[in-house]
């Protein structure tokens, strides 16, 4: 791989601040990027290539548009453009693709790179009940163009996708740090969009 340029640089820096800037988002902003990094930090030893897991961090979000449902496609195709312009081998390109694309959260990931950045992607299931719930208002509020009766059905959906799983997490460290949490803040919110008291 070639070294970007000073210019080059700033350009994809600039275009990932722009996106993550972007006045639709609530929950996914550069926030959620700063926390995903701060995870890999924590699990770098996990990452058989970790540049290309904080590369796939830094872009599993660049599109994100709520009406859309190809978001994970469109943000792997601008990792593309400019992971190509900086002349990056292609393999690994293909790679950084897969992990992009396995935060579409459809079916388990195929390595262990992308298990990790889909484990880190889905880190915030598992946090403290109060900052579970500013995620979910975040997320409605990204979604506040849906009427509440499907948005609640829709929601509730996802939610059980992830709790019918043998294993939100594929790391070993990620199920000891935020399975039990995770499935607990899972249950909560599927129960008060039914209505309960809980």
């Amino acid at each position: 791989m070639r070294q970007l340029s000073i210019e080059e640089g700033m350009e994809m820096f600039d275009a990932l601040v722009e996106a993550y800037d972007e006045p639709q988002r609530h929950y996914h902003t550069a926030s959620h990027i700063n926390a995903c990094l701060a995870e890999l930090d924590r699990h770098r030893s996990l990452a058989e290539y970790p540049a290309e897991v904080e590369a796939a961090l830094w872009f599993h979000d660049f599109v994100y548009k709520p009406h859309a449902s190809d978001n994970e496609k469109r943000s792997a195709e601008a990792a593309q453009r400019y992971f190509s312009k900086a002349a990056l081998a292609r393999e690994r390109i293909d790679r950084i693709d897969a992990h992009i694309m396995a935060t579409e959260h459809k079916a388990e990931a195929t390595n262990s790179d992308s298990a990790l950045v889909v484990d880190i992607d889905l880190s915030i299931l598992g946090r403290d009940e109060s900052t579970y719930a500013r995620f979910e208002q975040q997320v409605r509020a990204e979604y506040r163009w849906v009427p509440m009766f499907v948005y609640r059905r829709k929601r509730i959906e996802v939610l059980r996708s992830f709790l019918k799983r043998p294993h939100i997490y594929s790391h070993v460290a990620f199920r000891n740090g935020f399975e039990t949490q995770a499935r607990r803040n899972l249950a909560h919110a599927i129960a008060q969009l039914e209505g309960h008291q809980v």
